[in-house]
């Protein structure tokens, strides 16, 4: 047994896979006995339940359970912590219904506890004789002993894969979460306007009727507008975005309806638009009331019809859209300027939401404070900072023109350049005092700050951004993005709005590198 007992011990030590252990151990007890089915038990909460199982048609006894009030030889001895040896058909604690679907039954059974280093049992293993006379199990009282013993040894292992295994799959879990938790935008608050525009959205997301958000700058429309997206009954399709301000004409159109090969210089090959990608979902286009004229009256066939004829295409091809769009201008107005198409206008507004802006909803923002200050400390894998309560007052107490957006980039800001974990009045003071303008702070000053600083400040005499070229000026922002995103060029352009590609380009102008 000197060499079994060694590929045994090699066995249990080496691996940590818990269903590739079970195996290995199951079939190295198997080995030891010279019989050829077996099995391994746990306790569950239902009962006894088999994790592994060995031998002709197993498959029929692996993952069953017995439940705690049948009689079962594994259960005794789980209950007992003692070996036994039964005979099958004979014992009264012989399960038989484990067997039913199984030809070749059981004529001797060995069963030993699987035993915690605590002493506590937590499983048994089973070892069967299916011969004719019952007579291949070695039942010598010194062998049972020292298979006893390697079983001590080879549970204690098993245990721990088992353990390792739950630790991985939580740790695995956690780590979704906390992904999930970086990456998701949402949309925080308990204001009544804001509950009241929610509410509206939910509403809304039962139909499909063009939905139109107006709202100032950074107050959310995009949030809402994938809000309404996921409860709508195309949640589960695509959700595609556009921003119809600061692109050319001509790449807008592209970008909207497709082209075909060859349509215009450039055009090397056919690319399918937005409205033909995002079939059967949704399509949102944010500052529409920037949108060309002349693409208007191209949406206004989309909703019509459900149409749309890419570049270079004379064949229109339907599509199946739901159009969410938004805007922060005042659309009547530009109708009256003939800048917007009065019946785009109506057709995209059959369902009209307003997104009220931050400083309407002031009750909001601890909530939407604490929230991007525990969302950025995930993100940087760093210790949550807090806001003293003056801090918090001032900030309560400013205008946040660039609304939840500006909210959210002082966060990113400030938990950067603030050395300790709590932020004070004075930490306040260096983020408001390197911004461009302060038109929209507070009337009193912020914190440490005395009036005459401030009115310098206001006055442009102390600026940060005097003695700086566009290009030297560019080059700091560029290298503080890289070194706050340790030089992670993805997040970094992230940060800064723009693609990786843009960002690439920029750098390489710069002459930035590593």
């Amino acid at each position: 047994m000197g060499d079994k007992s060694f590929d045994f011990y090699r066995t249990v030590s080496e691996e940590l896979d818990p269903e590739r252990l079970q195996r290995k151990f199951l079939a190295a007890l198997l080995d030891l006995q010279n019989v050829e089915r077996g099995s391994i038990w746990v306790r569950s909460d239902k009962g006894y339940t088999c994790i592994e199982a060995a031998g002709a048609q197993s498959e029929h006894i692996r993952s069953m359970t017995i439940d705690f009030g049948q009689s079962s030889i594994v259960g005794w001895v789980i209950e007992n912590g003692k070996m036994t040896i039964a005979e099958a058909g004979k014992d009264a604690r012989h399960f038989r219904k484990a067997e039913e679907k199984i030809d070749l039954k059981s004529r001797l059974i060995l069963c030993f506890p699987l035993v915690l280093r605590t002493g506590e049992v937590y499983g048994a293993v089973q070892l069967i004789d299916t011969s004719a006379g019952g007579n291949r199990l070695n039942l010598k009282k010194n062998y049972l002993e020292l298979v006893q013993q390697l079983i001590d040894i080879g549970s204690i292992a098993l245990s721990n894969s088992l353990v390792f295994s739950e630790q991985a799959k939580e740790n695995l879990k956690l780590k979704q979460t906390l992904k999930a938790i970086r990456e998701q935008d949402m949309i925080i608050g308990k204001s009544a306007a804001l509950l009241g525009t929610r509410k509206r959205a939910a509403e809304y997301a039962r139909t499909d009727f063009p939905v139109l958000i107006t709202g100032e700058s950074g107050s959310g429309k995009e949030l809402l507008a994938r809000e309404i997206h996921r409860l709508s009954a195309r949640g589960a399709g695509p959700f595609l975005a556009q921003n119809c301000s600061c692109i050319p004409d001509t790449l807008l159109e592209s970008e909207l309806f497709g082209h075909e090969k060859g349509a215009f210089t450039g055009a090397f090959k056919t690319k399918p638009g937005l409205f033909e990608a995002a079939n059967d979902g949704s399509v949102f286009l944010d500052e529409i009331g920037d949108m060309p004229l002349q693409l208007q009256a191209r949406i206004l066939r989309v909703i019509q019809d459900g149409e749309i004829k890419p570049i270079g295409n004379v064949h229109p091809r339907k599509v199946n859209v739901r159009i969410i769009s938004a805007t922060n201008r005042d659309l009547q107005s530009e109708i009256a300027r003939e800048n917007f198409r009065e019946d785009l206008f109506y057709r995209l507004n059959v369902l009209p939401l307003h997104i009220p802006a931050l400083r309407e909803r002031a009750e909001d923002m601890p909530l939407l404070l604490d929230h991007f200050l525990s969302r950025e400390a995930l993100r940087l894998e760093t210790p949550r900072k807090t806001f003293s309560k003056e801090a918090l007052n001032f900030l309560l107490e400013y205008e946040w023109p660039g609304n939840v957006r500006e909210l959210e980039n002082f966060v990113k800001h400030i938990i950067v350049i603030t050395p300790g974990d709590l932020i004070t009045p004075e930490d306040l003071s260096n983020h408001f005092f390197s911004i461009a303008s302060n038109a929209h702070c507070p009337s009193k000053n912020p914190p440490n700050r005395n009036m005459e600083e401030a009115d310098q400040s206001r006055a442009g005499q102390r600026s940060i951004f005097d003695g700086y070229s566009w290009d030297e000026l560019e080059r700091e922002y560029v290298l503080h993005l890289l070194e706050k995103n340790k030089w992670h060029v993805t997040r970094a352009a992230k940060e800064a709005g723009v693609n990786r590609s843009t960002f690439d380009s920029r750098m390489k102008k710069l002459n930035i590198r590593k």
